[in-house]
């Protein structure tokens, strides 16, 4: 009888270590998983963010550079009123060319009119313009904070806006360039005149 309570108690002692061991490992693991956890909440050393792709220049189109004046001076951006601009609407949004071409006239910009685009479905805003007119395009396109400056074959100096879905608002006004400073040129742009097959320009009104 007593070796059969000493065997007893020898299993409950093995138990007790066993479940001891068990309980222990488990410890271990949940707190290591908490800390991995935290670390990964917390992006230590970078852990859990993630990568966006970086956004190309232009968004992935080369846009020409702006040129000196004749003088060699770096040029600057002019007077809101002396840029003219058509509004066309490229999204499925009724009334949307109204509503930007009426904030661009409260910019005091020359609006020439609003229409649609011939397609609904452009994703990026575009400012086209023709080689005669890239100041007056950069000086429109610092409005628009994620527009695609796109040059075409106009002799003219009409710049097009073509709304596209991406498009939220226009950029606060105290944080647009001041009249008479310098215009930057964007990053990896190219002289007007190295840049060849220009889409063809539609047909428009011309703005001397």
């Amino acid at each position: 009888m007593a070796q059969n309570n000493e065997v007893r108690e020898a299993r409950k002692r093995y138990v007790r270590k066993r479940q001891t061991v068990v309980f222990g490992i488990c410890g271990v693991v949940l707190v290591a998983a908490l800390v991995a956890s935290l670390l990964v909440f917390f992006h230590v050393g970078g852990l859990g963010e993630v990568k966006s792709a970086a956004v190309e220049a232009n968004y992935g189109r080369t846009a020409p550079c702006v040129s000196p004046a004749a003088d060699g001076s770096k040029p600057k951006y002019p007077e809101n009123r002396a840029v003219t601009v058509r509004v066309l609407n490229g999204t499925k949004f009724t009334g949307f060319a109204n509503a930007v071409g009426q904030a661009l006239e409260n910019r005091e910009f020359v609006v020439q009119g609003v229409d649609n685009y011939d397609s609904a479905k452009v994703e990026r805003t575009q400012i086209v313009f023709g080689k005669n007119a890239i100041v007056q395009a950069y000086t429109i396109a610092s409005n628009f904070p994620d527009a695609q400056l796109v040059m075409d074959d106009r002799e003219d100096k009409l710049v097009d806006i073509i709304l596209g879905a991406t498009f939220k608002d226009l950029e606060e006004t105290d944080q647009l360039p001041k009249t008479g400073s310098e215009i930057p040129n964007v990053e990896g742009c190219k002289p007007a005149d190295q840049l060849t097959n220009v889409p063809k320009t539609p047909e428009h009104t011309p703005v001397g």
